[in-house]
């Protein structure tokens, strides 16, 4: 062999030294490459307290969300659906409230409520705080009384907010001409108000107004509601209901025509984009 092909000779202990070199080598790489580098940073104190507050502010985001979820006062008179269900009432209970109503008779007390739809005794006692029944009807007569004088404005007995006249509106501090137009406007549309909460939606009207109308107008024995079928109404009519925007009525069309109609009040709430905040009266308006 030539002396320039020497150098690529090994002995057999340089060959085995050479191979443990790139075993080595490999190894290293394969450890680099499935091993967790990262550094973590031990937390220190101060962080180590705050995690330990954080299931304390956790429960406290719990329960003021179930207080702004708590069911407010209301007239049992009205109880939708949908509201017997959140209430715990079985719907044959609801479907005595709703046949007894459809006579255009009311419940005047939490006992007359018990003995029309058969609910027990615990489940009475559990809701009757949330029952508000008119003060004209607890007294078994119509409630009036004074108010003080003002500039401009008339003095009148407390009235059914479904056959108040525009003057009478106008009554009130806050409401002119084109506030009462609005108000009487959506009533018409609405064949009757249900309860005073949808006033809320009629622009114009602040809290503090809506908060003053409760002191002069209840809703009582009115016109019938003007209901509209959610599953035969057609996009236009539904447009047209003042708590449907257009985009929405699309939703409602799309979803009866996936679904084979719309079957409850509890679809509803399936709905992109429903206000269900709304549902207690919306529901009123509805027809299956």
């Amino acid at each position: 062999m030539t002396t320039k092909y020497m150098y690529l000779k090994y002995t057999r202990q340089q060959r085995s030294g050479i191979l443990l070199f790139f075993t080595v080598i490999i190894a290293l790489q394969f450890g680099y490459f499935f091993s967790d580098t990262t550094f973590k940073e031990a937390p220190d104190a101060e962080q180590e307290q705050w995690l330990a507050l954080q299931p304390g502010i956790e429960q406290q985001k719990i329960e003021k969300a179930k207080i702004k979820a708590a069911i407010l006062p209301f007239n049992p008179n009205y109880i939708s659906d949908f509201k017997g269900y959140q209430l715990g009432m079985t719907p044959a209970e609801i479907d005595r409230l709703l046949d007894y109503r459809k006579t255009g008779r009311y419940v005047n007390s939490p006992e007359e409520f018990q003995q029309l739809t058969q609910i027990s005794d615990s489940l009475l006692q559990q809701i009757t705080p949330l029952f508000k029944f008119p003060d004209w009807r607890k007294n078994k007569k119509k409630a009036s009384f004074s108010v003080v004088p003002k500039k401009d404005h008339p003095v009148f007995s407390m009235v059914d907010i479904n056959t108040a006249t525009q003057e009478e509106l106008m009554g009130v501090k806050g409401i002119g001409p084109a506030l009462s137009k609005r108000i009487l406007e959506q009533k018409e549309v609405l064949g009757a108000f249900a309860m005073l909460e949808q006033l809320e939606g009629i622009r114009g009207l602040s809290a503090e107004v809506i908060r003053e109308l409760g002191k002069h107008f209840k809703v009582m024995a009115g016109p019938p509601l003007r209901k509209i079928n959610i599953n035969t109404a057609s996009l236009k009519e539904l447009a047209l209901f003042p708590y449907f925007s257009y985009p929405l009525s699309k939703e409602i069309v799309t979803f009866r025509s996936m679904n084979n109609g719309i079957l409850n009040i509890e679809d509803l709430t399936k709905i992109n984009g429903f206000p269900v905040e709304k549902l207690n009266y919306i529901a009123l308006y509805l027809e299956f």
